[in-house]
């Protein structure tokens, strides 16, 4: 007698392995191609081998395009990511316009309250926090040690503007490819213009006066812009007008660079002799400071949050949660080393000994974050929120402009003072549009 039992209980078990596939549910995630992140799509098999009902799907972009990316896509709803990388910036605003879902209530092993409080504030908009921070930066100062001792120079603490163009001019062999400095040229928001408003805080600058309007067309923007073009112009690599973080982080890690001004994440890929030549003598220092200190170094998060237009909300969260959670560093450090644990973020990690013995750029990270306030971060009051932007709806396009412009002067392509004035007449255009102000 023939077993009929057998295909027929074939057949269902095929037809459910066939459902649970099909019930797995896809989360896509967008972000940005920095190492860290890079870092986090290299780990995911690990998210997805303890949620196995969740499979995660990657857009990795360049920042700008990113940025361009997820604003066109929440702005329309268009439902494409269920995971964004965005910022201190995006996160307040978006989260007040109701584009993102509020985190919401956390597993206690999470641990919420170990995050700094100003980077929880800066991912806030009416009491409700809207996304999960990554890492977190403010700006620090790297340099050759090496090259310092052999031309005699003392790196201070806290340089100032004046005295990194000294350094920049004493250090500048072109011939043997070392170059004075480093610094962002490529245009964006994100880009050249978070160093050039911070060099802008520090010369006493601000993006608006309390009556909302633009200062371009004043002595300390005009001083700021002349300064950087001058400095980035003469002792800067070539084609510095093309380099961001990723392009400047390649020279210095070749040995190009003299010195770096940038984001203090920085300090683990620098450090690291995988894929740093110079990484036994890197030094550290706070931002440059020039008429003042305040809004010399940034403040910045790459954080994870979930648009409400995401048909995976839940699967979507359990990706941020741990992503973003103690269980996560473990494994960077496990797998790549403690000194390479997302920085910037968590009381814990700066109170952890052995991260501290083994990542020398720890307590110039720790340092620069407890100096940035995005309240108080220009010599003269301002009516926005924000170091290195203004955390206003209208700012990210405004500073795309001018980070153009800015690009533009560097390259040689406009004066300053064009690109000042061209700064100033858009910037204004922009604001009366959007009824600052008449």
């Amino acid at each position: 007698m023939k077993n009929y039992m057998i295909p027929t209980l074939m057949a269902s078990a095929i037809a459910m392995a066939s459902a649970s596939s099909f019930a797995a549910t896809t989360v896509t995630i967008g972000t940005v191609n920095n190492g860290d992140m890079i870092r986090m799509q290299e780990l995911s098999p690990a998210f997805e081998a303890k949620y196995p009902d969740i499979k995660l799907e990657w857009v990795v972009l360049e920042e700008n395009v990113l940025r361009q990316r997820l604003t066109t896509d929440i702005a329309t709803g268009g439902g494409q990511f269920d995971v964004m990388t965005i910022g201190m910036y995006e996160a307040p605003i978006w989260g007040a316009k109701g584009w993102l879902e509020p985190v919401g209530e956390l597993p206690a092993e999470y641990d919420v309250d170990d995050i700094f409080t100003s980077v929880k504030d800066g991912l806030t908009a009416d009491g409700k926090l809207f996304a999960l921070p990554f890492y977190a930066e403010s700006s620090m100062t790297y340099y050759r040690t090496d090259l310092f001792e052999k031309a005699g120079l003392e790196m201070p603490e806290r340089p100032s503007w004046d005295q990194m163009m000294t350094f920049a001019k004493t250090l500048h062999k072109p011939d043997q490819e070392q170059y004075g400095i480093c610094l962002r040229g490529k245009a964006g928001w994100g880009e050249n213009m978070a160093l050039i408003s911070t060099m802008s805080n520090a010369f006493g600058a601000r993006w608006f006066n309390e009556e909302w309007k633009p200062e371009f067309d004043g002595a300390d923007w005009k001083n700021t812009l002349s300064f950087y073009v001058d400095l980035l112009g003469n002792y800067g690599p070539p084609g510095a007008s093309s380099n961001g973080f990723n392009e400047n982080l390649a020279l210095f890690n070749s040995g190009k660079c003299a010195m770096w001004i940038d984001a203090t994440v920085a300090g683990s890929f620098v450090t690291d002799k995988a894929q740093s030549n110079i990484a036994d003598n890197v030094g550290f220092a706070l931002a440059p400071k020039q008429a003042t200190e305040r809004g010399a170094g940034w403040l910045w998060s790459w954080a994870l949050a979930a648009p409400v237009s995401s048909d995976a909300k839940e699967a979507a969260k359990s990706f941020m949660t741990w992503a973003t959670s103690k269980e996560y560093s473990d494994l960077v450090a496990e797998k790549y080393g403690i000194a390479s644990i997302p920085p910037g973020t968590r009381h814990s990690t700066y109170e952890n000994k052995d991260y501290m013995e083994a990542a020398s750029f720890a307590a110039m990270t720790l340092e620069s974050m407890n100096k940035a306030d995005a309240v108080n971060s220009t010599l003269k009051p301002k009516p926005y929120i924000g170091v290195q932007f203004a955390a206003i709806p209208e700012f990210q396009a405004i500073g795309t402009q001018v980070g153009k412009v800015f690009a533009g002067a560097l390259a040689g392509q406009m004066s300053v003072d064009d690109a000042l004035k061209s700064a100033q007449s858009t910037t204004d255009r922009q604001m009366k549009r959007a009824g600052y102000y008449k």
